[in-house]
């Protein structure tokens, strides 16, 4: 969603369970599911543990993934406390996942383009990074913190390098607001 700036600080949001139950996965759960990689060519160097998944449009079927019975109970008290303080209820989670954007990997330049990303706040969460990670938007460096939310002006050219040797984990989700149009038109 456009949001009118690059990136908007939604401030600190409580994850330790969610950190705890990420660094404790096992390496084969990143690999369940691959419908981001195949979707968005961008991604492909990246892994995902997809909760939920929106398809088809404009009658967006939600539905669940490999990822909802691993982590659900500890993502979503996440996603209700970034929502509860900074958007207006009655609106839907479209897409959750934790992103793995692996150590050496790269997203490359791109904006996401498609119609449920002009109507859905794009949030990050960051689980794990650390000072090698780079993400740009419209070509601004900009550091996020672990702990952090953050809601990202997707619909702006975006890239994220992981210049380390440690895996970068974000909490990503995109919310649909009751009326969307309205808060489109904003």
């Amino acid at each position: 969603m456009d949001i009118g700036v690059p990136i908007r600080e939604l401030g600190a949001v409580e994850c330790g369970a969610l950190i705890d139950a990420v660094k404790g996965l096992d390496a084969a759960v990143w690999d369940r599911c691959d419908i981001r990689q195949q979707a968005f060519d961008v991604h492909r160097r990246t892994k995902s543990i997809v909760l939920l998944f929106a398809e088809g449009w404009p009658n967006l079927k939600v539905r669940p993934f490999a990822g909802w019975p691993i982590l659900a109970d500890v993502v979503n008290p996440v996603i209700d406390r970034v929502l509860s303080k900074h958007y207006p209820p009655g609106g839907h989670v479209i897409r959750s996942m934790v992103a793995n954007l692996v150590a050496g990997g790269e997203i490359e330049e791109h904006y996401d383009a498609g119609p449920s990303f002009a109507i859905g706040h794009r949030i990050h969460v960051p689980l794990q990074t650390n000072p090698g990670v780079r993400f740009t938007i419209d070509g601004q460096l900009h550091t996020l913190k672990v702990g952090e939310a953050y809601e990202i002006n997707n619909l702006r050219y975006h890239a994220v390098l992981n210049d380390s040797d440690e895996d970068r984990y974000h909490l990503i989700f995109d919310y649909v607001p009751p009326n969307p149009a309205a808060a489109a038109a904003r």
